[in-house]
């Protein structure tokens, strides 16, 4: 199922391992803290339960929303890349 993850964690290098995590999950960065992308029932809860070791008891939250096919048909995005010099 399509998934969205965003977390909100303080300490950098927490952060930075969740990222990890989820690009490892094969999820793709769609904002700093957010990722989106195709995971199992088991992948998510897998995923979850590593995030959530992860952050312990520091300060931060991580959180994995389902998304049904119908409501990602509804998605809006606007994007701008500004090249890279």
């Amino acid at each position: 199922m399509n998934c969205i993850v965003i977390y909100d964690i303080v300490e950098d290098k927490i952060r930075n391992k969740i990222a990890d995590i989820c690009f490892d999950f094969g999820l793709e960065r769609i904002q700093y803290s957010a990722f989106f992308g195709e995971l199992t029932t088991n992948q998510r809860e897998t995923l979850f339960k590593k995030a959530k070791r992860i952050i312990g008891s520091n300060e931060g939250n991580v959180q994995i929303y389902p998304i049904c096919e119908k409501d990602l048909a509804l998605k809006l995005s606007y994007i701008v890349k500004k090249d890279e010099e």
